[in-house]
């Protein structure tokens, strides 16, 4: 029995979750399902495709060769999948659109409101993620994104620069910075950005807590457990937070909104990008943290 795409989909999946559980929640089947289907694959091609260990599962030579398969099939398959969309002229049809889970509240739902009811024919589908997602495999069409530089493969437009202070609670009285408490984000965060900036400012034992993502910096900051880098468009805005110092530069970022190049030329994608910009680029007052 020769493998179906189906096959070199799965195997891939196993490889790059290390393991069953992962490929499982990643293909929406349960665990014994997925046991089964690699032994029918490995059955099928009288071959073993991964070697079990402590540290997983690791593709043997058998494996490799077929995970590398799957992914040349899976480049094609998304090259074609751009250039059908990008050939689009109507301004009608699916938009997935991923953007960090910290946009989603004030800013980002009156935007994409705004967008439906004018354009209607288009149905939007958003992911809010702090990782980064992959445009060239169409897991998004558009990412607005927080961005030093984007990728070379990737075209839009930067709508504006995204300035941080440190803020605390404004009814509180603080003393000098490194004496406080302070809430701090895991080092994976950002890519480390944000536990550089704390290794500066605090000693290990005054950071209270560690949070996972950026979303609920806010949060813990209002809920008076400690001080935080906020961008200033959340912070100035919370009448209950006051800044406690001048813009921190080396977390400043940018916010752009973005496509894959061969997908610039879609009509649904070109209005889209447009309508964001229009929305975001008269905030940049707020964004840059210029205070009226």
């Amino acid at each position: 029995m020769q493998p179906g795409w189906d096959d070199f989909r799965f195997v891939k999946a196993v490889g790059d979750r290390r393991g069953l559980t992962g490929a499982a929640e990643l293909l929406g089947i349960d665990h014994s399902t997925a046991f089964r289907r690699l032994g029918a694959i490995e059955k099928a091609l009288d071959a073993r495709l991964f070697e079990r260990g402590r540290a997983g599962y690791v593709p043997t030579p058998a494996g490799r060769a077929m995970i590398e398969a799957a992914s040349r099939i899976e480049t094609d398959v998304a090259a074609f999948s751009r250039a059908v969309a990008g050939g689009s002229e109507e301004v009608a049809g699916d938009l997935r659109v991923t953007a960090p889970a910290g946009l989603a509240g004030t800013l980002l739902m009156p935007i994409l409101a705004s967008f439906s009811q004018k354009y209607p024919a288009v149905r939007l589908d958003l992911i809010l993620a702090d990782e980064t997602l992959n445009l060239s495999r169409r897991d998004a069409d558009v990412a607005i994104r927080a961005s030093r530089g984007p990728d070379e493969t990737l075209v839009g437009r930067r709508l504006t620069a995204v300035a941080w202070a440190v803020y605390g609670r404004a009814d509180r009285i603080y003393g000098p910075l490194a004496d406080e408490a302070w809430i701090g984000l895991r080092e994976g965060v950002a890519g480390g950005l944000f536990h550089r900036f704390m290794k500066g400012r605090a000693q290990p034992e005054r950071i209270v807590l560690r949070l996972n993502a950026v979303t609920s910096l806010r949060e813990a900051v209002a809920s008076g457990i400690g001080i935080a880098p906020l961008p200033c468009f959340e912070g100035d805005a919370d009448p209950t937070l006051r800044r406690l110092g001048q813009l921190e530069p080396e977390l400043r970022a940018d916010l752009w909104v973005l496509t894959h190049q061969d997908l610039r030329r879609s009509a649904r994608i070109r209005a889209f990008m447009d309508h964001v910009a229009g929305a975001i680029v008269p905030l940049r007052p707020a964004f840059e943290g210029r205070l009226s």
